[in-house]
């Protein structure tokens, strides 16, 4: 079977809500009393990315790639995860062609964040903010997202191929 020149990949994460961390989503920090726990900054978002570019061309997850069993990566920025996988994907002559991402959670609001969480993700990502969407959705105050006990997050990226396959 021929490389149809495009790839889809699907990303999910989800972090408890604890006092005491900062609330990362997307590169960006946002105002509120609970952060997320996690081994690195927690940034659901873009471990959700992250995963869903790894996967889209068949390397993995972040889990493999960033253990969170190794020390290395206590409290690290979740966006050299994001650097790792674009350019390893890159390498492999994929660029993304759109980013969709929703993140789920009851509080606090998100909508005034959207537009500066995708500017983020864009530029880390190097390409333009039109190929990023980034959604905000709440749990109905029903599961784990409605009683505030975590937030989720969801991407789906398509890769076109940028260099011929030999």
């Amino acid at each position: 079977m021929s490389d149809s020149g495009i790839r889809v990949g699907l990303g999910h994460d989800r972090h408890r809500l604890v006092p005491g961390r900062p609330l990362i989503l997307g590169g960006v920090t946002i105002e509120f009393e609970l952060g997320l726990d996690g081994h690195s900054d927690a940034d659901v978002l873009l471990h959700a990315v992250t995963d869903a570019i790894l996967g889209a061309v068949g390397l993995g997850d972040i889990g493999e790639w960033f253990p969170n069993t190794d020390p290395q990566w206590s409290n690290a920025n979740s966006a050299h995860f994001l650097l790792t996988a674009i350019d390893e994907v890159r390498k492999r002559g994929w660029e993304i062609s759109n980013l969709d991402c929703t993140i789920h959670a009851e509080r606090p609001k998100l909508s005034p964040y959207k537009h500066s969480i995708a500017a983020r993700i864009a530029e880390l990502l190097r390409i333009d903010v039109s190929q990023v969407n980034v959604k905000a959705k709440t749990g109905e105050k029903v599961g784990p997202i409605g009683r505030q006990e975590a937030i989720d997050a969801d991407a789906v990226v398509l890769l076109v191929r940028s260099t011929p396959t030999s």
